[in-house]
């Protein structure tokens, strides 16, 4: 298996692998044209955005600054909107759901290192460069998610559809569907119910 295959995997990986390296010089030049972009360009946005994810369903409108790693592993449904500074460390995929709502500051990081120092140690190439091990764990985000401001989704998790994340939470792990859960780590507070309805305008 190549460096890449395995990163895919979820299997340790060394990620100063050359074909890895070019794929993050080529996001990174991508989000710098985006992020050097003025609100009045919106097609070119747009045509970047595309150029940069995996796959995009219909619109997508992210607020700059934004950073990934790879952006080629992040699928978004529909209707995607994310505030200031997104980042999205997608070493293995992200799937993100239709209708979905980021505030600014969230983090959505699929890598993990080795827990014990030993394995996560820095360790030289025959040539003398260096390089670690880490490996990553997928993400999904079902739809109608709102993931509030300053929220941290770890590699592993699925958050299920109709469900809302406090400001500030840690997700280490699944949420169900229709919920709103909060805190470090992030945990289930309530369900959704018709309670929680607001009267719209057009109502």
């Amino acid at each position: 298996m190549t460096e890449k295959q395995k990163m895919l995997a979820g299997q340790l990986y060394d990620c100063s692998d050359e074909e890895l390296v070019k794929a993050r010089q080529r996001a990174r030049k991508l989000v710098r044209q985006y992020n050097n972009t003025d609100d009045e360009q919106a097609e070119e946005r747009n045509k970047l955005l595309h150029e940069l994810f995996g796959s995009i369903k219909g619109s997508a409108f992210v607020e700059p600054d934004l950073r990934v790693d790879y952006g080629s592993n992040i699928h978004v449904g529909d209707n995607f909107y994310a505030n200031f500074n997104l980042t999205v460390l997608d070493c293995t995929e992200v799937n993100i759901g239709d209708n979905c709502m980021f505030g600014p500051n969230v983090m959505i990081v699929t890598p993990l290192h080795p827990l014990l120092a030993e394995d996560r140690q820095v360790r030289k190439h025959k040539d003398g460069t260096t390089f670690d091990y880490e490996y990553a764990k997928p993400i999904t985000i079902g739809n109608n998610v709102w993931l509030a401001s300053g929220v941290t989704v770890n590699g592993g998790v699925t958050i299920g559809d109709n469900t809302v994340i406090g400001s500030g939470s840690v997700v280490t792990r699944d949420i169900p569907s229709g919920v709103i859960a909060v805190g470090n780590p992030c945990r289930v507070l309530r369900k959704l119910t018709q309670k929680d309805k607001m009267l719209l305008p057009q109502e």
